[in-house]
């Protein structure tokens, strides 16, 4: 799909704060409410725009801890990759689920209320299974960026 100038600058507005009212979007950009209303509609009927959510501080939720998991799984079938994809997907706690290139096949961000819990996952997430090798465990010690905004003026 081709983006125009238009279409770039409304993503840019409203993945920084969707609950922006189109009148204020279309100031914005130099396009009438209407514009405005029928390029979103368009834009999230074409899957541009996933979803519209909020972003809820893990820590004012109990969720404290932040916590990098690198996963390496024994045989690489693909009936057994997808079933750990299922059970990664499937956990809360886990927030984002890479399947990447390189000495490990998953990288698993997860946001945990302490450390018991974080012991509790891996035992369901990692020792349980019968695919997983190894996995390696990397504690934040502070989120100092944390996003989902695509650059799109830059």
């Amino acid at each position: 799909m081709s983006l125009d100038s238009f279409d770039r600058a409304l993503l840019d507005a409203v993945q920084r704060d969707a609950t922006t009212a189109q009148h204020a979007l279309g100031e914005q950009v130099n396009l009438s409410s209407a514009a405005v209303n029928r390029r979103l509609k368009k834009l999230t009927a074409d899957g541009v725009i996933r979803k519209t959510v909020a972003l809820v501080d893990p820590a004012s939720v109990g969720y404290s801890l932040t916590v990098i998991t690198e996963v390496q799984v024994e045989n690489e079938r693909l009936d057994l990759l997808d079933a750990m994809k299922r059970t990664f997907m499937a956990c809360p706690q886990v927030q984002q689920c890479y399947y990447v290139a390189g000495e490990y096949d998953f990288v698993l961000i997860m946001q945990v209320k302490h450390m018991e819990q974080y012991t509790e996952l891996t035992r369901a997430l990692f020792f349980e299974s019968n695919n997983v090798k190894r996995f390696n465990t990397l504690v934040s010690m502070s989120n100092l960026k944390v996003g989902l905004e695509v650059p799109l003026l830059a």
